[in-house]
């Protein structure tokens, strides 16, 4: 994703994209939001650089050194300026980010019931990292008439440099496992969590229904008959029949 990053080098670019985390920024396409951190990833990819090494007395389960943690959270900021792209699309005013989506979905998976076979940790967990890639690539739409094959191998890769900058190791480790058990809809948590995403933005929906008069449909419309476990089912019923009628 552009052949120039490979002549820059490594430092520069990391603080070239960290700076850029740092500092707000209105809604961007998502091809133009991804390119300063993509030039990144190229240069990493061909990085001889290593994981920071672990520390001593840790060796089992190393975390990451201070300045990888810093920086991954650096570069985590910009899911809070990331706006959802739906929001935005549609002339939401103030509209949830990124961050906002992903932390109310943990609460989601903090609050509901015990389900049987269901770990209600790895639902959290899993929660706060399905969308991390979008501080890279941006919230991908379908109006954005993007593959879904090319959307995963883009979020994919960010993801991959996303955990090479938090250092390797275990943290990264599971945060990359979370996101493809997601991602491939391969286990009850992750069905679980894919119908809490539903859950989230139809709520969401309904809340700027009444604060902004709006009529949001096709949000509704977009995820009938997608749920696949019993509490998202009975939570979007709720949510249902809080709607004014039409």
């Amino acid at each position: 994703m552009g052949g120039g990053s490979r002549a820059l080098s490594l430092s520069s670019l990391c603080a070239t994209t960290l700076a850029a985390a740092r500092a707000p920024a209105p809604f961007l396409a998502p091809t133009h939001r991804a390119l300063l951190p993509l030039r990144l990833a190229a240069a990493m990819s061909s990085s001889s650089s290593s994981p920071a090494p672990a520390a001593s007395g840790d060796a089992a389960a190393p975390a990451p050194a201070p300045s990888n943690a810093i920086d991954f959270l650096t570069l985590c900021y910009r899911l809070k300026t990331t706006k959802r792209a739906g929001w935005v699309k549609r002339g939401v005013q103030a509209p949830e980010s990124v961050a906002d989506h992903m932390y109310r979905m943990g609460v989601m998976a903090l609050v509901a019931a015990d389900l049987p076979g269901v770990n209600r940790d790895r639902c959290v967990k899993m929660a706060i990292v399905h969308d991390i890639a979008e501080a890279i690539v941006g919230d991908i739409t379908p109006s954005d008439n993007v593959p879904k094959e090319e959307k995963n191998r883009m979020e994919k890769e960010a993801l991959d440099h996303m955990c090479e900058l938090l250092g390797g190791g275990p943290r990264a480790q599971e945060i990359r496992e979370l996101w493809m058990e997601y991602e491939n809809n391969a286990s009850l948590e992750a069905k679980v969590v894919k119908d809490f995403d539903k859950i989230e933005m139809i709520l969401q929906a309904l809340e700027y229904e009444k604060e902004q008069g709006r009529d949001l449909e096709e949000f509704f419309q977009s995820t009938a008959g997608k749920f696949q476990t019993d509490i998202g089912k009975a939570w979007a019923a709720e949510i249902a029949s809080r709607r004014k009628p039409k």
